[in-house]
């Protein structure tokens, strides 16, 4: 796609998102309504993952069955567990029995057990078959993934009985382009493609045209492992078999192109030695963003008011050193200096921590390699800062000992800062903590109090004769 269409895309959906969100704060339902249902299915993907979970279920209540059904396919697991969660049992069941069996069972894991258990208990007699089929074998097997309803044909058939079988089935079936030839006991002898189907004519075996080197996985291949097969081999589904060979389902490669991306973000956080902190920093953004005034008051709060007792104590800090200060007024014009520049620095550090942990370049079991290397950076760092920041405090105020104390509190300071950057986040998630509204705050305290203190303490040594 070129650039230029693929910035015509976004701004149409941007468009619509604009939209939505002003008919949905101006309380116009009937506009929406009309809106939504005669936006495409992208657009209304797009805009849906942009909503807090209150808009989406009032954006999906307004639109069609169908539209709805779809666009429900294609969220994230986490909104439609949400969504689910919304509605009444009978809605929900009427969405759970809609979708795929395996895209069922994928949502059915996230739901608590009780509400789980509930749903499938509504489902159809075939419905459900098909659902504990799937969530009998092992989670991230092949077989966990797979979904039952696939083309079987046997290779005695002719053309045009294979063909008269997809048009019976097809409904019901995921995908129709690559059909499975099994014998009477359902063991996999072979494939053969839609394509190849339509070109054979119809008095041709099924065992004439068939395809009898193909590839499967087992029920408990690593789903994973599957997937990537799957998209190695460029197919559009790969047959599952049990230890008789016998079929049992297929993995699609819109399932594949799932799990792909969803075993690709678990192993950056697992290289990174946090498996669980997708999921957690999700929900804790989601509170912060979506959640209301209440609990974002407890999580953000607390250490807030760390920072405000930090501050009474910096207050103390400069109150100490009352008579320093009476006695030698140009003291007073660096504190400024030194709290800015040792803040900057900590958050500059902070914010290199958190993206190197995300992106996987940062590996908490081997913490201390970037740690050091970050010491190191804020050391370099606040040498260069303090050299300049000195030479400039003794010419300005004509007290090179001034300028030496203003010097060296800055590269104590931007280098104690580098450390709390990193430190603080490491612990606060460590102590399964919210790093993202904790870090700043106890980075802030603890660096306006050590560097307010180093400062005055060096100025009291060098210019101990003024005083």
């Amino acid at each position: 796609m070129s650039k230029v269409k693929s910035n015509v895309i976004e701004d149409k959906n941007e468009n619509v998102k604009e939209t939505v969100l002003f008919n949905l704060k101006s309380k116009d339902i009937d506009a929406l309504k009309i809106i939504l249902n005669n936006s495409n299915d992208l657009d209304l993907i797009n805009t849906m993952n942009g909503l807090s979970a209150k808009n989406q279920v009032i954006v999906y209540r307004l639109l069609a069955k169908e539209k709805a059904l779809t666009v429900f396919e294609q969220l994230d697991t986490a909104d439609q567990e949400k969504l689910i969660q919304s509605f009444t049992d009978e809605a929900a069941i009427e969405i759970i029995s809609e979708l795929e069996p395996d895209d069922r069972v994928r949502l059915l894991d996230e739901l608590p057990a009780a509400v789980a258990k509930r749903m499938i208990a509504a489902l159809t007699p075939k419905e459900r078959a098909a659902t504990n089929l799937l969530m009998g074998y092992e989670a991230h097997k092949a077989g966990r993934i797979m979904t039952p309803e696939y083309v079987r044909i046997k290779k005695d058939f002719t053309v045009a009985e294979a063909i008269k079988k997809i048009r019976v089935t097809a409904k019901e079936m995921e995908t129709i382009y690559t059909l499975y030839v099994t014998d009477y006991a359902r063991k996999l002898e072979g494939v053969v493609s839609l394509r190849d189907l339509i070109f054979a004519d119809g008095e041709d075996t099924i065992e004439s045209i068939m395809q009898s080197d193909f590839t499967s996985v087992s029920t408990d291949d690593d789903q994973e492992e599957a997937a990537r097969l799957l998209q190695k081999l460029d197919l559009l589904s790969i047959p599952v078999v049990d230890k008789e060979n016998r079929i049992v389902g297929i993995i699609t490669v819109d399932d594949a192109m799932d799990i792909i991306e969803v075993e690709t973000t678990e192993d950056i956080y697992n290289q990174a030695g946090l498996a669980n902190i997708s999921g957690v920093e999700f929900d804790r953004s989601d509170v912060l963003v979506n959640g209301s005034l209440w609990r974002i008051w407890r999580v953000r709060l607390p250490f807030l008011v760390i920072t405000l007792l930090a501050g009474l104590m910096a207050g103390f800090v400069i109150g100490g050193f009352e008579e320093l200060l009476m006695s030698t007024a140009a003291v007073a014009i660096f504190i400024p200096l030194i709290m800015d520049m040792g803040g900057n620095v900590g958050i500059q550090s902070s914010a290199v921590f958190a993206r190197g942990i995300v992106i996987g370049h940062i590996d908490v079991k081997h913490f201390m390699k970037p740690f050091l290397k970050e010491l190191g950076v804020g050391l370099s760092i606040g040498t260069m800062v303090g050299f300049v920041s000195g030479v400039i405090a003794s010419i300005w105020q004509g007290m090179p000992m001034l300028g030496l104390a203003v010097g060296l509190a800055l590269v104590c300071t931007i280098s104690l800062a580098s450390l709390l950057g990193f430190l603080v986040p490491y612990l606060l998630i460590k102590l399964n903590a919210d790093q993202a509204a904790g870090a700043a705050p106890i980075i802030t305290s603890i660096k306006d109090i050590s560097g307010l203190f180093i400062y005055f303490v060096l100025v009291s040594i060098f210019m101990n004769h003024l005083l």
